[in-house]
């Protein structure tokens, strides 16, 4: 079975991460964190919960409703903030590392964003994706799965300070992101495993999820 070692990158990143963007930033970055986690809000659904259906398009504008998936089997539904987003790049670029391990698995993966589709087809071309790269503009999706937030005002300004024009690559000015979440949804519908962290850096190693998904198929067989 192909190890991702997703959340080992991660560490190196942000060691050099920290070693390069100045404190004053990096506080505000971890205050919104700490804010978003003391709030309460966007915790995401749980397990034993139905999933709720949805049809998206995706990076070439194709339709991709969830149910007809679970057709076929069990679905990984993965929410990332966006392509500008490092962390979610090294996270879909793990998952495709193991797509073959989750397709040989009997599952399928879903990844969606805020994104517009022409944004999210440069997502899937820069990380070389095989897997469905779903658009949910205006965040409709993460909001019936309950994981929708607005960035304070202070992040805004800061990202705006850095050149990250989040509004662009989702299409609309609401500023808002889904937190970082993974789901197996069994082929009932219903919700067999859950990840959801308000810290974006704080994700769940792919490799993980693949032995989870294995767990759903062995039980379902």
């Amino acid at each position: 079975m192909a190890k991702t070692q997703m959340r080992e990158q991660f560490k190196q990143y942000l060691e050099s991460f920290r070693k390069k963007v100045p404190q004053e930033q990096q506080e505000l970055m971890n205050r919104a964190i700490e804010e978003l986690e003391a709030s309460g809000v966007a915790t995401g659904l749980r397990k034993g919960q139905q999933a709720p259906d949805f049809t998206l398009p995706d990076a070439t504008g194709k339709d991709v409703s969830l149910y007809e998936e679970l057709k076929k089997g069990p679905v990984i539904l993965t929410f990332y903030r966006g392509g500008w987003c490092p962390y979610c790049n090294m996270e879909l670029r793990a998952y495709q590392n193991i797509l073959n391990d989750i397709h040989q698995a009997g599952g399928q993966l879903i990844a969606i964003s805020p994104q517009t589709p022409d944004h999210s087809l440069s997502t899937k071309e820069k990380n070389e994706l095989r897997f469905h790269v779903l658009s949910d503009v205006g965040n409709k999706v993460a909001q019936k799965y309950n994981l929708v937030y607005r960035l304070p005002d202070y992040l805004i300004d800061l990202y705006k300070e850095l050149g990250l024009d989040v509004a662009a690559y989702n299409g609309d000015h609401s500023w808002t992101l889904p937190v970082s979440a993974t789901y197996i949804i069994g082929q009932d519908g219903k919700i067999a495993f859950e990840y959801t962290k308000a810290d974006y850096k704080d994700r769940v190693e792919p490799s993980e999820v693949l032995d989870e998904l294995k767990k759903v198929v062995a039980k379902s067989s």
